[in-house]
């Protein structure tokens, strides 16, 4: 049975008053890319693109994300939901920035992610997260909530868990745990065929989401993919772009 497998990769380079990231994402249901310049420890340019996404309306959320023009670069991924609404943004894009952020605003210049969650059966599944620099999380997860190891077991990735990993682990883990919370939550979607929604759902929680947007963003048929067997293939096609730096 299929497994949900996601890569998330970084890249960045600095000099004591500007910088680049570039950070893609690629899963089974989406790809993402992120470009970010900053100057003077602010946001000064960000720009997307959406390689394969799953309605018709995401890669429009690019614009969006010009919301972060001026932010502060701050070593918190997180913060980013505190500069702008979280739910008018397309969700990948939005955590890829975040991401570029932080590692812009600690000084990183090359930051990995590889994440498999096994299909859920009878609600179960694990939910592992392997980071370039050997940190590794493996979590037993029923449906919403985490089941095991401590200190993790009992919490509920859908309601406080950002605020509970920001106040109780180590910034680092906390945000590969945050990484890992919301892959857990996407790899729910392989128990439905999406395929079978004509558009999004008006659900609000997202760009393409909203209620006046949701009945214009079509569902793209055949855009999900299946990583389980080839795992190396996700980014890529990226590899390139990545080091694309702009002068």
């Amino acid at each position: 049975m299929p497994s949900f497998c996601r890569r998330i990769q970084l890249e960045g380079r600095q000099t004591s008053q500007a910088g680049e990231v570039r950070a893609v994402l690629e899963d089974d249901f989406h790809h993402f890319r992120v470009a970010l310049r900053h100057r003077l420890g602010r946001v000064s340019e960000v720009s997307a693109e959406a390689p394969r996404h799953p309605f018709t309306e995401c890669p429009n959320a690019a614009t969006s994300l010009k919301a972060l023009l001026g932010m502060q670069l701050e070593p918190i991924a997180s913060a980013v939901t505190r500069h702008t609404d979280a739910s008018l943004q397309c969700t990948h894009m939005f955590d890829l920035a975040g991401l570029a952020i932080a590692a812009a605003a600690r000084g990183i210049s090359h930051r990995r992610f590889d994440i498999e969650i096994p299909r859920h059966v009878d609600g179960g599944s694990h939910a592992r997260l392997v980071r370039d620099d050997g940190l590794r999380l493996d979590w037993e997860v029923q449906e919403r909530t985490i089941v095991s190891p401590p200190p993790y077991a009992g919490i509920d990735m859908r309601q406080g868990m950002a605020r509970w990993a920001l106040s109780s682990l180590a910034p680092d883990e906390a945000e590969a745990a945050l990484v890992l919370r919301r892959c857990a939550l996407i790899a729910l979607g392989r128990l439905r065929d999406i395929d079978e929604d004509l558009h999004a759902r008006p659900s609000g929680s997202c760009f393409a989401q909203q209620p006046e947007r949701a009945p214009q963003a079509i569902r793209i048929v055949g855009s999900t993919w299946d990583f389980t067997a080839h795992p190396e293939r996700l980014c890529r096609d990226d590899q390139s772009w990545l080091h694309a730096f702009a002068e």
